[in-house]
Order: C-alpha cells, then structure tokens, then sequence
C-alpha cells in the first residue's frame, strides 16, 4: 500500500519550469542547449497530449470522490498541490471512492494518520467495489494531510482504488474483483 501526502508542491510542475528555464538560459551552449531545448519539446508535447485527452490539473483540496486521477508519476509519500484529473471514461491511474475529515483534533504522528486513513478506507473498500479488500485483486491508496496542512485546518482523507496491471477505463465501482 502507498501512502500519497498532501498538499504543499507538485515536483512534475517544478522540474517541467526548470527544464524551459534552463532551455532559455542556455540556449548559447550548443550540445546542452540542444538536450535541453528537446527536454522542453518532450515536455511540450505532453502538455498538449494531456489538453487533448481532457486531463487537467486539479487542486488537490479540489479531489471528489468520483474522479479519476492520472496520478502514477506521483511518489509514494511525495508531497503534492495538484493531480492531473480526466475524465473516467478515458484511461487513468486511480479513482477517489471515498472521503471522510480525520477525527483528531490534534497532530496524531504520520503513523496516526496513515492508520486512520488506511482504517477507513479498508472499511470503504469493500461496498465500492463488491468484494473486502483482503479478498480484492485492486489496490489502494490516500491522500492525507502533512502536519502543516493540518495545522491549517486540514483534516480530509481521500481514497483512491486502483489496478496494478495498469490504467482503468470507466469507473471500478461495483467492480467485484
């Protein structure tokens, strides 16, 4: 099981504007410039992919349960403000099944937070999709708060369902697998 904290930066984000920072800076050193300038048209490219599939990027704070997340290039325990979001009936990463706002009124640890998280969505499970989760071939996974969003007021927990052979096409809603 992963454990994906939110919410503070989107690493993708950062290393995509330092890439077309770099590609600008050092446009006047030849073999460098060229590996860059391809680096910032791969990124290109990928951007305009994702526009044309109806991939967005989403506030994190934003997450609902029903939508399909195209989140696998985000590291376990890797901090994030944003996740790309698509639409179900497209080919995705993972999906939220459920939310619920953690009942502590005061930092629990990571490990109180991630017990509670995996708690409830374990309990959750199992009516989204048909089957308990011991008994599922699917995975999942959640998104909790950091200590400083947590200080903020951050209390939500969002769960996401997802199958590690690959992306799902459409909901995995009453899926019994």
């Amino acid at each position: 099981m992963k454990s994906l904290i939110r919410p503070l930066k989107n690493l993708r984000t950062a290393t995509g504007a330092g890439a077309v920072g770099a590609v600008l800076a050092l446009s006047a050193c030849g073999g460098v410039a060229d590996d860059l300038q391809e680096t910032a048209d791969e990124l290109e490219q990928e951007a305009s992919a994702a526009e044309e599939s109806g991939e967005v990027d989403a506030d994190i704070f934003e997450v609902a349960v029903g939508d399909c997340l195209n989140d696998e290039t985000v590291a376990e325990d890797q901090e994030v403000a944003e996740v790309p979001k698509v639409p179900c009936e497209e080919p995705h990463d993972s999906e939220v099944y459920a939310e619920t706002e953690m009942e502590a009124s005061e930092w629990p640890g990571d490990a109180g937070v991630d017990q509670e998280a995996s708690t409830f969505c374990e309990q959750e499970f199992g009516s989204f999709v048909g089957v308990e989760y011991a008994m599922s071939e699917l995975q999942l996974s959640y998104y909790v708060p950091t200590q400083d969003s947590f200080a903020s007021g951050d209390r939500a927990i969002s769960c996401l369902i997802y199958d590690e052979a690959g992306q799902t096409t459409g909901s995995l809603a009453g899926a019994a697998r």
